[in-house]
């Protein structure tokens, strides 16, 4: 809200403000009222002696107001009105819009209280005369904000507000304007967050605008406050990487300097040495040391016996900072940890921005938490020149205090604390308001007076804030003391605001389950009996008529107790087939019963997405399901929506891969290796393994997001060795099998080597490479010589080396293996000893077996590892000359084993005397026989 009229005279004086600008238009509380009292206004509201027929049927509760406001808005600005011109008239009605938005927000989420009755401004006289009549109006509003059956809080203060200004900023709004744009996203967003769920019909229209606003022609300050902006719309919507990459641009385009660092310091009262303490340091661009810092509500003193209210840091710590993100600028080396400068509040905002987006990815993450707490510390002890932004500071900081013992108190009475001061500045003074029937119990002594902004200061920066209504942050206050096990005084929480499905979820959730249906079915159905506020009488009787606003997720709740299906039938039925959810929790109870009922699960799930298609979860379920079913092609599609809107998922690329390699393919064949061609151009080659790298580039993309997963691992090493030589992807291979040995090598050892993948892998560079062509010229003639290790063979002999031979204890045929490489290495020695050592490992693994129960098949496989010894080892590599040695001038080269035929026949004399008891005479028997006369010429 950069440019504020210095009037209420200013914003009509013939200057329209529909300008091509994000955000021009800001208001305050001293011209909202006169705006209201304009006759274009009164018209637009309904005070016009020709809507007498219309009111009436508001007054009945026959039409909704929100139509009635829209068409009038409509209507009206289409002509010049009362002397205005066509520019002005639509002027005012805009205007119009936003004072009731502004009103709604200053009376439901920031504070102080209105100094004026909003029905009294809001509706026209006919309603307002009466109590019951503007309750039933209300009701009615409060009743037509329910989208794809999420309900809208059924006690919304001044909710008449709210539908004028949705009914003149979205329903009537003005195409073209960026100030239109604008305002019709955030009343939509508005909207989104007064709903008990995200709804796919809002989500769609707010990022239609923002689409629209991304193209728009903007300053850098409008850039970077748009861009923090949507951030806050991707993180309420789950989008956490859009949102940590929209703050991020936000920050480079503001030049905001921040990193989260480490810090010499003290946190404990009775540390005496210093230890690095996290810290973000920040620093505006535009600086101001002079800067104020304003009033806000109280600071809780932390009061542990323990810790210190805030870090100290060392005076020279500046020479021990690590930074935990990246080096450090010359701007943030020179700020003091312990003083630093008051920022800019858009920055702050964005601090408090980045602690939601990092947050809401994994809230139950220590390290996260551990993350975030310097973000909100930054903001309230540098100090916030904004009163609402260090508001939201102190909440931000409840929540990540919250998890952790020595700081949980003050968390819960900080946010009673804030809870407090958002009731008393929210408060109304419309008698006939829908509100709590009971004023809320206090921990703490009312606010002062003095902790307090005006109102123009408290919604200067709200777009920027991750903001709460007052129902909301009570709702937030009981779910703490659910945490801390405080159920009492949750209930007393939830029953004083009617949230009697949050109610029910407390009991169920403490095996109170007959209590939860009970509060449920009263809300649902009549009492059999004749008395409806006796809480003791069974609410069997019919449905009420007409049903809460919130019926279908009280039928959910009911059906999630009972387990019964009718109740999500009954729940998607009565929310006009619209409400996803009802078919999420029909989907999930197919799931769990035995067998599982796969078919309906995935109907269901599909339903559920024609609601709201971008529902992630949902996505990624109807793939799980469709896998268990063998639907490849749907899965690969519900996969692939998944990681569009969750390009951070790891299972949901994991199994993408999964259903992409069960679909069937014709095998390739010479006549299907060129595609068609058209005449005069040459033709395409088709790449025959084309499902198999899909699959692996999602397998990869996994891999990368779950790195420390063996399991996909293992995965991206199977599918990579699948595409046969000459087209394996090799480095894709060696990468994989040395990220499974770094994983389970500790535990599972040697059988953690895929033995015919790494026997392909040789295979291929035995066959393909000449080892001599390999090595990195060197001047050095002393030096042993080096393969690259940018190559094929240089990777793969870097994985023998480092990873398989270090775990080699007991496998005979990895030891061939690595006899094999030796041997193409021109390492006949080595290759010999690894021969050797395979010999050993067979013989020892069948001792049991062969010499002392009489096995045949593990005497055989000593007998076979016998002759691979003696004929592919001892007489192989004996007479060789030793790799390891000089010759100088006529000297006569050592021979790797001068003495391998005594060796030889020392192994098949041994084998010989072992076997004699269970194997004279065997055909094992005799070819040890025959390979002893072949090693001895007899």
């Amino acid at each position: 809200m950069a440019d504020s009229p210095a009037s209420l005279n200013s914003v009509f004086d013939g200057a329209s403000p529909l300008k091509d600008r994000y955000d021009p238009i800001r208001l305050t509380s001293e011209n909202l009222v006169p705006i209201f009292e304009l006759p274009l206004a009164r018209k637009v509201l309904g005070d016009d002696a020709s809507d007498n027929e219309a009111v009436a049927k508001l007054a009945r509760a026959d039409i909704s107001y929100t139509e009635f406001v829209a068409g009038k808005a409509r209507s009206l600005q289409q002509t010049a009105n009362d002397g205005l011109t066509l520019e002005q008239t639509q002027s005012q009605i805009l205007h119009l819009g936003l004072a009731a938005l502004f009103a709604f927000l200053q009376s439901n989420v920031t504070g102080p209280p209105l100094d004026f009755n909003p029905a009294e401004v809001a509706l026209p006289a006919p309603l307002r005369s009466d109590k019951a009549t503007m309750r039933t109006v209300r009701e009615k509003i409060i009743r037509d904000l329910s989208i794809d059956g999420e309900a809208a809080y059924k006690l919304t203060p001044n909710a008449e507000l709210f539908s004028i200004a949705k009914a003149i900023l979205v329903d009537a709004s003005i195409e073209g304007p960026i100030v239109s744009k604008t305002a019709r996203m955030r009343v939509n967003f508005l909207h989104q967050k007064m709903l008990s769920e995200v709804t796919s019909t809002l989500q769609e229209l707010i990022y239609k605008d923002l689409d629209e606003l991304a193209k728009a022609e903007l300053n850098a300050d409008e850039k970077g406050r748009f861009l923090l902006e949507r951030s806050l719309v991707h993180t309420h919507h789950g989008f956490d990487a859009k949102a940590r990459s929209d703050i991020e641009q936000s920050a480079k385009v503001r030049q905001f300097e921040f990193a989260l660092t480490g810090k010499m310091g003290k946190r404990t009262k009775f540390q005496e040495r210093d230890t690095s303490q996290l810290v973000v340091l920040a620093k505006s661009a535009d600086d101001r040391p002079d800067a104020a810092k304003s009033s806000g509500p109280e600071k809780l003193d932390l009061n542990d016996d323990t810790l210190l209210e805030s870090i100290s840091f060392s005076e020279n710590s500046n020479q021990t900072s690590v930074s935990v993100q990246e080096e450090l600028s010359p701007a943030l080396t020179s700020v003091d940890a312990n003083n630093q400068p008051i920022l800019n509040p858009v920055d702050s905002a964005l601090l408090l921005a980045l602690v939601s987006a990092i947050t809401n990815t994994s809230p139950e993450n220590g390290l996260t938490r551990e993350e975030t707490a310097p973000y909100a510390t930054r903001v309230l002890e540098g100090g916030s020149s904004n009163w609402q932004i260090y508001t939201q500071a102190l909440l931000v900081r409840s929540r990540v205090e919250g998890f952790r013992s020595r700081t949980v108190e003050r968390s819960v009475l900080q946010m009673q604390a804030l809870v407090d001061q958002v009731l008393a500045d929210t408060a109304t003074n419309d008698s006939a308001a829908q509100q709590p029937s009971a004023e809320p119990s206090t921990f703490l002594p009312r606010p002062e007076k003095s902790e307090s902004a005006p109102a123009a200061d408290r919604l200067e920066y709200i777009w920027l804030l991750n903001f709460s209504t007052r129902w909301d942050l009570e709702a937030e206050l009981a779910k703490r003391w659910v945490d801390l096990g405080g159920l009492r005084t949750a209930l007393e929480i939830y029953e004083r605001l009617q949230l009697w499905a949050e109610v029910a979820l407390c009991y169920a959730a403490t095996e109170r389950e007959e209590k939860a249906k009970s509060i449920v079915r009263r809300q649902l159905y009549h009492a059999s009996g004749p008395d409806e506020d006796d809480e003791s009488e069974p609410f069997d009787g019919p449905e009420r008529s007409p049903l809460p606003a919130e019926a279908p997720r009280l039928f959910c709740i009911l059906g999630d107790i009972d387990k019964d299906e009718k109740m999500y039938e009954r729940a998607w039925e009565v929310s006009g087939q619209r409400y996803a959810r009802a078919q999420r929790s029909l989907a999930r109870h197919y799931l769990t019963l035995t067998p599982p009922e796969l078919e309906k699960a995935e109907a269901a799930y599909r339903k559920s997405l024609q609601i709201n298609r971008l529902n992630h979860g949902a996505w990624f379920a109807l793939g799980c399901v469709q896998l268990e079913l063998q639907r490849w092609d749907d899965a690969v599609d519900s996969f692939t929506f998944t990681v569009q809107l969750d390009d951070t998922d790891g299972e949901a690329w994991s199994n993408l891969a999964v259903a992409m390699l069960r679909i069937s393919t014709p095998e390739p064949t010479p006549n299907t290796m060129v595609s068609e061609t058209v005449e005069g151009e040459s033709p395409t080659e088709i790449d025959p393994y084309k499902r198999q790298r899909e699959a692996l580039a999602a397998l990869q993309r996994a891999a990368q997001l779950k790195n420390n997963d063996a399991r996909v691992w293992d995965n991206v090493l199977t599918v990579a060795a699948a595409i046969p030589p000459p087209a394996t992807p090799f480095r894709e291979v060696i990468a994989a099998q040395k990220r499974v040995v770094e994983l389970l090598g500790s535990k599972k050892g040697e059988k953690c080597i895929d033995l015919p993948i790494l026997g392909m892998l040789i295979d291929f560079m035995v066959t393909t490479f000449d080892y001599d062509s390999l090595f990195i010229p060197s001047e050095d003639h002393d030096s042993a010589p080096v393969v690259r290790t940018g190559t094929i063979p240089g990777q793969i002999l870097s994985l023998i080396d480092d990873k398989i031979v270090p775990l080699i204890t007991h496998s005979s045929i990895l030891w061939l293996l690595v006899s094999r490489v030796e041997y193409w290495r021109n390492r006949p020695f080595r290759a010999l000893e690894a021969h050797e050592k395979a010999w050993r490992a067979t013989v020892a693994a069948s001792v049991q077996g062969a010499f002392q129960m009489g096995d045949e098949k593990p005497w055989l496989d000593v007998v076979r590892a016998t002759e691979k010894l003696v004929r592919d080892g001892y007489a192989r590599y004996g007479p060789m000359d030793r790799e390891d040695q000089k010759v100088e001038g006529d000297a006569e080269a050592e021979m790797v084993a001068k003495d391998w035929r005594f060796k030889a026949r020392s192994a098949v004399r041994g084998i010989l005397g072992k076997g004699k008891d269970f194997w004279e005479d065997s055909d094992g028997w005799n070819r040890l026989k025959e390979l002893q006369a072949e090693v001895t010429g007899n």
